[in-house]
């Protein structure tokens, strides 16, 4: 299982150190265990646990930069690509929001355990939030861009930007964006055989 997450990264070009390794596989195991009661996941499969949810949450992590700032993981559900953030890019400080509170008790007990002093968690919708700004505000297919867009763009820095994370081409979605720019991003995750993209937008 190590294996895949090493190779994962060393095809993504990601710089790690063993700590972080350590983190993943913990991160991992966590959410093999709790889903067992929490229903985090649909899938059940601990290699395809690792494929689509921690390699898939790896391929943002190149785009991302290493210097401080602050990001916001919006819809973090099991703490896709935020958990993975916090753990690979230290020196940025994430902030993982949902409603959900069974899946916040699981972020809360991945923080505790995997020691992240850089990840805060937060239980509250997103349109209700409006506690600081951020630097980039990232989601997993959290919903259509304009709607994504909607609801944070209050809590988007004016020299900040977007980081969604598709599925496959958004650039129907991304056209229908009014006062922003964006480009699309293939990104291509190892060991799964899907289209995912990368949307980074800014405001104009």
């Amino acid at each position: 299982m190590t294996d895949i997450i090493i190779d994962a990264i060393h095809k993504l070009g990601i710089e790690f150190v063993e700590n972080q390794l350590s983190a993943l596989n913990q991160y991992a195991s966590m959410l093999i265990k709790w889903n067992k009661v929490y229903s985090l996941t649909a899938i059940s499969n601990p290699r395809q646990i690792k494929i689509l949810h921690l390699i898939d949450g790896l391929s943002i992590v190149p785009h991302l930069p290493d210097n401080n700032g602050f990001v916001l993981d919006v819809g973090s559900g099991m703490g896709v690509p935020g958990i993975i953030i916090a753990i690979m890019k230290p020196n940025l400080h994430v902030t993982l929001i949902d409603s959900n509170s069974k899946k916040i008790a699981f972020l809360r007990q991945v923080k505790i355990e995997l020691r992240l002093a850089n990840l805060e968690i937060v239980n509250s919708r997103v349109e209700k939030y409006d506690i600081q700004r951020f630097d980039i505000i990232t989601s997993r297919a959290f919903a259509d861009l304009s709607l994504f867009i909607s609801l944070t763009e209050h809590l988007l820095n004016d020299s900040g930007y977007y980081l969604a994370m598709k599925s496959q081409q958004a650039s129907n979605e991304a056209d229908k964006l009014n006062n922003y720019s964006s480009e699309i991003i293939n990104l291509q995750v190892p060991y799964l055989d899907a289209p995912r993209v990368l949307v980074k937008i800014k405001k104009l």
